[in-house]
């Protein structure tokens, strides 16, 4: 499942191999950047590509402000870093940053400005960074913009989903299904569009096209506000509200979701390394014919996101036909649920390096596949759901801030699968895979036991039933 993006950072020689091979720019248009800076570049329309342009001589000292930002980068990876470490050095600061900069979105909209003017403000501000990111003067204005602006959309904008629903209301996690298969549709037609006119006309359309996009999806979101929740009581008074103290049930419902961050980390460590070291294995030891034709490597995450949107859809039907016979399952236990069906995913790749290594063969393309829709189907009760937990069991007074919360997992994740990707080049093929399966049978089973002992906690009734002020 692929809405999320590549890690921060990397150790070892596989992360090293995925930022050198699945974000490098092919070797003639590299050719053709380095000797005339050329403008019609393939794939211009993302920040990473953008970031190695304009790091050749001709675009990098026009850069405002990049000496200082490099010494930095080079002080934090302890060495110089040439053109190809250099952008992925900022890719990587720049994708850990989207998942830290939505709690401070979240404490701007839950404490000044309210959800609906704060994603006004995220749109308005990526649309900025979307057109000033042509232009290599304000390349790292453009990317403070994209963060701030993406810190104050990303978590108010899942806050508002979650608030459409009442507390007991089983059609949220439906809801954040629906949302992410959004999310995952988004990422598969958006490079048709800003990577076609990137590659064909201009980079600059590209990041053009991003940018008017932005806009016009303000302009829905505006159109449709009044079927969205109000904001609190505190934003939209007019004279100076008292900002409503927690209940003892609400500070220890906050505690159980802070406790299963960690799990959730382990948890989805195993599809954020399909970015990672997956593709470094799967482009030197599976064999990639597909109905006699070899697919390139990174057309594995074009399958990830096509069969992740087909069962994020299943899903959703799926526990609606449920619901009609039998009793649906909380969220936590969901998430159990779908942890330990990730778990047989990677016990298809691990059992199909197995039976390579002994025949002395490359992995068949069939194993791959099958992981992908076990993997597919796991977290589609996992990542919509999750969300969707942590935006019905947040206090309603800090609900966005407790959704910027949320994303620190994905941050923390995409982190350690550097770490974990290191391994590839330490341990067996099979045995690495059974690691990630273990990782996501551990949480599994954590979550199911949470559920258990103190699902109470996270109840829909939690903050309707209890109001003795602490």
């Amino acid at each position: 499942m692929s809405p999320h993006p590549p890690p921060l950072s990397s150790k070892g020689e596989a992360t090293h191999y995925a930022r050198s091979t699945f974000y490098r720019r092919e070797p003639a248009t590299e050719k053709v950047a380095k000797a005339n800076g050329t403008q019609h570049s393939a794939a211009m329309h993302n920040p990473q590509d953008r970031a190695f342009f304009v790091l050749h001589p001709g675009h990098i000292e026009h850069i405002a402000g990049f000496t200082p930002f490099r010494h930095f980068l080079e002080t934090l990876y302890r060495g110089p870093l040439p053109v190809q470490p250099l952008a992925s050095a900022i890719f990587g600061l720049y994708t850990g940053l989207v998942y830290l900069t939505p709690i401070g979105g979240g404490f701007l909209a839950d404490r000044l400005l309210g959800r609906t003017r704060t994603i006004t403000l995220g749109a308005l501000l990526m649309a900025a960074g979307q057109f000033l990111i042509a232009f290599d003067v304000t390349f790292l204005i453009a990317l403070i913009l994209l963060l701030i602006g993406v810190g104050c959309f990303k978590g108010n904008l899942a806050s508002q989903v979650g608030g459409l629903y009442a507390m007991g209301d089983n059609r949220r996690a439906d809801a954040f299904q629906i949302y992410y298969i959004f999310i995952s549709a988004g990422v598969i037609i958006s490079p048709l569009i800003a990577g076609t006119l990137g590659e064909k006309v201009g980079w600059q359309y590209g990041f053009g096209a991003a940018g008017v996009g932005m806009l016009v999806g303000l302009a829905i979101y505006l159109s449709g506000r009044k079927w969205l929740p109000p904001d609190s009581a505190v934003v939209e008074s007019k004279e100076k509200a008292v900002k409503p103290r927690l209940t003892h049930h609400e500070k220890m419902s906050i505690v159980a979701l802070l406790i299963l961050l960690p799990v959730l980390t382990i948890a989805i460590i195993g599809n954020q390394q399909i970015f990672n070291a997956y593709l470094v294995w799967a482009e030197r030891s599976a064999n990639l014919i597909f109905f006699g034709k070899k697919i390139p490597t990174t057309w594995l995450i074009t399958l990830d996101s096509i069969v992740s949107v087909s069962f994020l859809a299943g899903t959703v039907v799926f526990w609606r036909l449920w619901a009609k016979k039998f009793r649906e399952p909380a969220e936590i236990t969901k998430i159990g649920i779908g942890s330990l069906v990730a778990v047989t995913g990677f016990i298809s790749l691990a059992t199909g390096a197995a039976i390579a290594e002994s025949s002395g063969t490359k992995v068949s393309i069939g194993w791959l596949i099958t992981f992908h829709v076990l993997n597919s189907v796991g977290f589609a009760n996992i990542f919509p759901v999750s969300l969707a937990l942590y935006a019905r069991a947040a206090p309603a007074a800090l609900s966005a801030t407790i959704i910027g919360i949320y994303y620190l997992a994905f941050f923390a994740a995409n982190n350690l699968v550097g770490t974990i990707g290191g391994l590839l080049e330490k341990m067996s093929v099979p045995h690495f895979w059974l690691l990630h399966s273990a990782l996501c049978g551990i949480a599994g089973v954590i979550f199911l036991l949470a559920g258990h002992f103190f699902g109470y906690l996270l109840a829909p009734s939690d903050n309707t039933n209890k109001t003795t002020d602490c």
